[in-house]
């Protein structure tokens, strides 16, 4: 941390005019290697600063972000000249206590001290690895990092200092029937490794197991579309409750939506009493969503959202719970220092439950086990989601595999019709990032047990 820079934030945020002030400076680090087809596609490293100054007057907010640090003062005055060019509006900050904390990120291998070379030939080893697999014609690996220095400093007397690091390493692999060139099938997985570039290295298995699983695909059938019991896999769940349930308990999507507050009305049930629900920045240090403190300075805690299968909370920045008279969460978040914050997800997560995977299966005659992650978009209560590879259940024991799985439905009856949640949680170590508005990916963590669900809406033949 930079001692000057915090004296010159703080001696710029007492000039400032408007009722409140904060700035946010961030130095950011980044390497990526991508291949594609084996071939090196993206070579990128770069170092960018930045800023970024909210002004809040008259209920308005004025915003400069710019690149030079050279004159605090005077971005602080555009933003106020900004704040006070709008109309008077009706923004409220809740209170928080000033903060004011160091934290450095608790690295086992610092990514920053490996050579671009050995990162290139770790990216290059594992593509080449995938395309000698059988039937495999393609190949994208990318690994990448990014390491951020911020600064967050406001009118109120905060200071925060936190050190960022994310990394990751993602794999995928296309394989091709020889018989049928319109029999393409695609595999891929991930994993986070911001506190220890070792985790990226010796994962051959990775390679191997996204080669497999594609190559079996070719093979599988498709899947006959209706009403089945479905367990869902840890990555699968996670998958879905911070799709399909995370998104409608960000405050500034339900702050302006008479339809989504009735929706999302606190006391509501939305399942049964084994039905558990949180997000929070503290679960677990080198998940993807973990931080101490948001983009406002305020601590992330953690925060339940279903509790016994009743609704009882939501993500808030300052502004959303001052909106709706409610406390802060710790979920201002921002991309980078060119946006401002915004209601974001942490580590989201369906807690453990008290059955057991067996038993979740044993007495399915007919079902599925969604075994691997796929995409997924919502539309308010409304949800679909693939899987990239998922079992058939045949009378109490996982057979064969099936593919274009697709599921759809209602949020609330699906989450009414959870009738099972296993007693083996895990946070997933992929590589999450989640997107939202105009705003760039953020990463985010994401963690559930085996779930199973009743008469889910399958699509398929």
């Amino acid at each position: 941390m930079d001692p000057n820079l915090k004296d010159r934030m703080v001696a710029a945020l007492k000039a400032s005019r408007a009722d409140f002030t904060d700035i946010r400076l961030e130095f950011i680090d980044t390497t990526a290697f991508v291949y594609q087809g084996g071939k090196l596609q993206e070579s990128v490293t770069g170092h960018d600063v930045g800023g970024i100054v909210r002004a809040l007057v008259r209920g308005s907010w004025g915003l400069s972000s710019f690149n030079r640090l050279d004159d605090l003062p005077a971005r602080v005055a555009e933003a106020y000249d900004c704040a006070i060019a709008a109309p008077p509006g009706a923004v409220r900050l809740a209170a928080v206590d000033p903060v004011v904390a160091e934290i450095r990120a608790p690295i086992v291998r610092d990514f920053r001290q490996v050579g671009l070379a050995q990162k290139q030939a770790l990216a290059k080893g594992y593509s080449d690895l995938i395309l000698s697999r059988p039937a495999i014609r393609d190949a994208r690996v990318t690994l990448g990092d990014r390491y951020s220095d911020v600064y967050y400093a406001s009118s109120e007397g905060a200071f925060v200092f936190q050190e960022r690091p994310y990394a990751a390493l993602m794999m995928s692999a296309t394989a091709c029937d020889p018989n049928d060139a319109n029999n393409v099938q695609t595999a891929s997985d991930s994993l986070a490794c911001g506190l220890d570039y070792g985790l990226a290295e010796g994962r051959d298995d990775i390679a191997l197991e996204v080669s497999s699983r594609a190559k079996a695909l070719l093979a599988a059938e498709t899947i006959r579309g209706g009403l089945y019991t479905v367990v869902l896999s840890p990555r699968m769940a996670g998958l879905f409750v911070h799709e399909a349930f995370g998104h409608l308990s960000e405050s500034d999507f339900l702050a302006d939506n008479p339809k989504a507050q009735e929706m999302m009305t606190l006391g509501r049930r939305f399942g049964g009493e084994f039905l558990n629900i949180s997000d929070g920045g503290r679960s677990a240090s080198g998940l993807r969503g973990s931080l101490l403190y948001d983009d406002e300075g305020t601590p992330t805690g953690e925060t339940d959202l279903v509790r016994e299968g009743v609704l009882v909370g939501r993500l808030h920045s300052r502004e959303t719970a001052g909106k709706m008279g409610e406390k802060p969460t710790g979920n201002a978040r921002a991309t980078f220092y060119r946006y401002p914050p915004i209601v974001r997800m942490t580590n989201t997560r369906i807690k453990p439950g008290p059955h057991k995977l067996d038993d979740l299966i044993k007495d399915i005659k007919l079902g599925i086990y969604a075994k691997f992650g796929g995409g997924g978009q919502t539309f308010l209560e409304n949800f679909s989601f693939a899987s990239g590879g998922s079992y058939m259940i045949r009378d109490g024991q996982v057979a064969e595999l099936v593919k274009d799985v697709n599921f759809g439905g209602n949020l609330f009856k699906t989450m009414a019709n959870i009738d099972g949640i296993a007693d083996d949680f895990t946070w997933l170590p992929g590589s999450s990032s989640c997107g939202k508005g105009q705003e760039m990916f953020i990463p985010v963590g994401m963690g559930a047990p085996h779930v199973r669900v009743r008469e889910v809406l399958i699509g398929g033949r």
